[in-house]
């Protein structure tokens, strides 16, 4: 199902997403109709505050790799000395 939606944008906004449009070879509505989804799609997947960002992770794994490399490694036996799992 769809609807009728009517806005009134200024004249410079009109003209880069008209530009835009153009320049993907869309109808204008059909731009702005998939921009609108795309920027609803990027809203409702907001990142999980607790989750570790991909650029932390790739820099730990970046550093475990040269840690490896250049031989400063733990032997596995040792690696969980002084930890308490609670």
């Amino acid at each position: 199902m769809t609807k009728k939606l009517t806005i009134q944008i200024p004249d410079f906004l009109e003209q880069q997403l008209a530009l835009e449009a153009k320049r993907r070879n869309l109808p204008l509505e059909d731009f702005v109709l998939q921009s609108l989804t795309q920027l609803m799609s990027t809203l409702n997947n907001e990142p999980d505050p607790d989750e570790t960002p991909t650029e932390v992770a790739l820099e730990g794994i970046h550093q475990g790799l040269q840690e490896a490399f250049t031989g400063q490694t733990l032997p596995l036996s040792q690696m969980w000395e002084g930890i308490d799992a609670d």
